[in-house]
């Protein structure tokens, strides 16, 4: 029997799950690059990393660019998007491997 309920509702959603793939395996990450590879615009983005933001999974950087005195705002998984993203990926895990016949 699948439990859809173990999925997490927060990194369910279509735009997160693109954020926390993306956090996962290449990270920190700047805002516009986050922006141009997923091909999100500014609202829907900024939207998205708040929500993750307050849940803790994802960490807000501000530096300053080394070639000039622009800020630059970046982000990175923290620890608990780590554990919260690889639960949510092995519940797909899961369904993948109980739907598919033996």
């Amino acid at each position: 029997m699948i439990d859809f309920s173990q999925l997490d509702r927060v990194i369910h959603e279509k735009g997160r799950l693109a954020i926390m793939t993306v956090l996962a395996s290449r990270s920190p990450r700047a805002f516009q690059d986050l922006k141009s590879e997923l091909g999100m615009s500014d609202g829907n983005l900024i939207s998205h990393l708040r929500t993750l933001t307050k849940e803790g999974y994802v960490r807000e950087l501000k530096t300053t660019a080394a070639d000039s005195s622009r800020p630059c705002t970046s982000y990175e998984i923290s620890g608990a998007g780590k554990s919260a993203f690889n639960a949510y990926l092995k519940v797909l895990e899961a369904i993948v491997k109980q739907s598919r016949p033996s």
